[in-house]
């Protein structure tokens, strides 16, 4: 049997809608939820059942079974992420709020893995801007990566702490912030958490999510929103933040409309998922809208990055859609498929960053010819009568894992290899022999 900290529970029963027997009983039940989110660029039937939707995102579902995601090239191919439910509710609270059919910039400050990166990238159009930055190296990675799967080329993916941030002055249209926090949301899925969780944790996140707020506060635009969650229970790191905001900092808050059916708990000052109420983890979130500072004007003056030669756009276009708002960029031998807020983003800021990703990179021209990256393989860009070869399940299987697979195609030359439809790499087809442009990083080990 599940034991929670005490001291926790003793804060929550102050709560008027706390059930301390149901939220303790959530977490001695085998828990078997997972959820995952389609990508609406890549439409796809999957090889296992979708079940329950989730009801406050229209990409989401409940699937009952849980498959080796390792072994599903739709997958690898960026058809869909597994996030928990209540990180969800972001969609919700965002299309409430915005007006996605206007450029918007958008920065998610504490992005990886990329759960809501991805989301937001579903909602944007192609001329808007996605700045993700983690501050963690090994974890910006990871973030790119599965940023880079979504398909598009409106996203950036910087290296910084979030005081880099307070440098730029009313630039950011949204800010989503899911702050570090004590994490006993989690206890149920990671019950070695419960072992680690003390007051002074909570405490010190305290004081670490308002010095996050304060760093970024100033490249918010007036009126703009900043979207709050942590995966924890504690009052501390939830509702009085968000009071603070409010007393302290003229923020707004925002109500969101949810249905009761839903069993989300509306506190007044944010939105609590608990495990017995919702089919979801422990999650609060608030939106709040900013009503000091006025918008700059003082961005995007500077000359853009070098843009690829009328010559390379020439020998590039063929493995491209055609290009509308789109621009090609060269950075360091590499080309990149970008959009104007991406390019100039980039020219702005490239001393005050550390960048990761930037738009969709396209490769490597060497001589009349490409080495084509891995993330036009991925990029929704990428032109659909490529030379492509379709492979089966356990042929897309072997290629993931660089082992030898059979093509039954007589095809040559450079070939992007799909399944169901969805490029999943790129190889290079020879007289004797293959070679496999997987990177080494993302093969399959199992």
């Amino acid at each position: 049997m599940t034991s929670l900290p005490k001291e926790l529970l003793n804060s929550l029963i102050l709560l008027d809608h706390f059930d301390e027997n149901a939220f303790v009983d959530s977490h001695n039940e085998e828990n078997k939820i997972t959820s995952l989110r389609l990508n609406p660029f890549k439409k796809v039937e999957l090889d296992f059942k979708l079940n329950q939707s989730v009801s406050w995102n229209i990409n989401g579902f409940y699937i009952d079974n849980r498959p080796s995601f390792t072994h599903d090239p739709l997958f690898h191919a960026g058809c869909y992420y597994v996030q928990e439910a209540g990180s969800m509710f972001l969609e919700l609270a965002l299309i409430q709020t915005l007006n996605f059919s206007e450029n918007l910039k958008i920065l998610d400050l504490c992005a990886a893995p990329g759960g809501k990166s991805t989301l937001i990238n579903s909602l944007l159009n192609n001329e808007s801007l996605i700045v993700a930055n983690e501050l963690i190296k090994s974890r910006a990675k990871v973030l790119a990566e599965n940023l880079s799967k979504w398909g598009t080329c409106n996203s950036i993916v910087t290296n910084n702490d979030p005081h880099k941030f307070s440098e730029i002055s009313a630039f950011f249209d949204a800010i989503v912030i899911d702050a570090p926090c004590s994490g006993s949301g989690l206890f149920r899925k990671k019950p070695e958490a419960i072992q680690e969780w003390s007051q002074n944790n909570v405490n010190a996140c305290f004081i670490r999510q308002q010095q996050i707020i304060l760093d970024v506060l100033p490249s918010l635009v007036e009126n703009g929103i900043i979207f709050y969650s942590t995966c924890s229970y504690s009052v501390k790191e939830n509702e009085d933040i968000v009071a603070w905001m409010i007393k302290d900092h003229q923020m707004e808050y925002v109500q969101i409309s949810i249905q009761k059916e839903w069993g989300i708990i509306d506190t007044g000052l944010g939105y609590r998922f608990y495990p017995h109420l919702t089919k979801s983890e422990g999650f609060f979130c608030a939106v709040l809208r900013k009503k000091t500072e006025k918008r700059s004007s003082s961005h995007f003056k500077r000359k853009n990055k070098v843009e690829a030669s009328k010559q390379n756009i020439q020998l590039l276009g063929p493995f491209l859609n055609q290009l509308n708002n789109q621009l090609i960029l060269k950075i360091n031998n590499q080309y990149h498929l970008t959009n104007s807020l991406v390019a100039s983003f980039l020219s702005d800021f490239e001393k005050q960053f550390y960048f990761k990703k930037a738009g969709t990179v396209i490769g490597e021209i060497k001589g009349n010819d490409l080495v084509p990256n891995q993330e036009l393989a991925w990029s929704i860009n990428a032109n659909k009568s490529i030379n492509s070869i379709e492979l089966d399940y356990l042929n897309s299987l072997k290629f993931l894992r660089k082992e030898n697979f059979e093509t039954h195609n007589d095809k040559k030359g450079l070939t992007l290899l799909r399944y169901k439809s969805y490029g999943i790499g790129w190889v290079k087809i020879l007289q004797n022999r293959t070679n496999n442009y997987l990177p080494n990083e993302l093969k399959i080990l199992k």
